[in-house]
């Protein structure tokens, strides 16, 4: 299940790019949490705690108490803004939900396992679904959801349905979609060596010239005799 942890925040009343840039100088982080039936507010929270929630964050849903305050509010984080050149936090999006409130959420799915059609067969493991649509309470949000693919043989598949989810949890999405299925090998078909043979060019029969005769002109006229005097 997501572990749920405890970040303090601060209310945010300085707005606009100037008072941004200041607050990151200062070594916070800008941050707003909404929800179904609050106004979004304006927070802040140390860039140190934030970086240390994110890297220590087994899924990609965290849950959290946010300290404001003196209160407790309990959220989902719900989008993490990086910067595109060296991925420093720039802006995060909590969106506030209560213990008795259903949420929805996008949980990674994990093949578990080798498959005997992988393993045996030399098939191919397709992973069709990379995440699961789910509902559930806050405590029972699943970090991933794992599944065993150790018993598919070549052509055999794990349709949703299938998929044996934590106890509490229901998922979103059509149940007869494929989620995971092992394709045969694809066999290549060995390029045909092609012997190249020299092809010998047609013959060209020439004719062969006739020598003249000795006395004969070239071109077969007699040579004239000299007149008499």
């Amino acid at each position: 299940m997501a572990k749920q942890v405890k970040l303090t925040a601060e209310r945010r009343t300085a707005i606009g790019r100037a008072a941004v840039r200041k607050l990151k100088a200062s070594g916070s982080v800008p941050a707003v949490m909404y929800g179904s039936k609050d106004k979004p507010e304006a927070l802040q929270v140390s860039k140190r705690d934030i970086n240390a929630l994110l890297s220590h964050a087994a899924g990609e849903n965290i849950l959290v108490e946010l300290e404001i305050a003196g209160k407790s509010r309990l959220a989902l984080v719900q989008e993490v803004q990086h910067a595109p050149l060296g991925g420093a936090v720039l802006h995060i999006d909590f969106h506030a939900v209560s213990q008795d409130e259903v949420i929805q959420a996008e949980v990674p799915l994990e093949p578990v396992g080798t498959a005997n059609g992988v393993k045996n067969m030399g098939g191919l493991l397709e992973q069709n679904l990379r995440s699961l649509a789910i509902e559930c309470l806050p405590r029972d949000l699943p970090d991933v959801i794992r599944v065993d693919v150790s018993a598919l043989d070549i052509g055999d598949s794990i349709h949703v349905r299938e998929i044996q989810l934590p106890s509490g949890v229901s998922t979103r999405i059509q149940l007869d979609l494929t989620a995971f299925s092992v394709l045969a090998p694809t066999v290549e078909e060995e390029p045909v060596t092609a012997v190249a043979e020299v092809a010998a060019g047609p013959e060209v029969i020439r004719e062969k010239k006739e020598e003249p005769e000795a006395g004969t002109a070239p071109g077969g006229a007699a040579p004239k005799e000299k007149e008499k005097k």
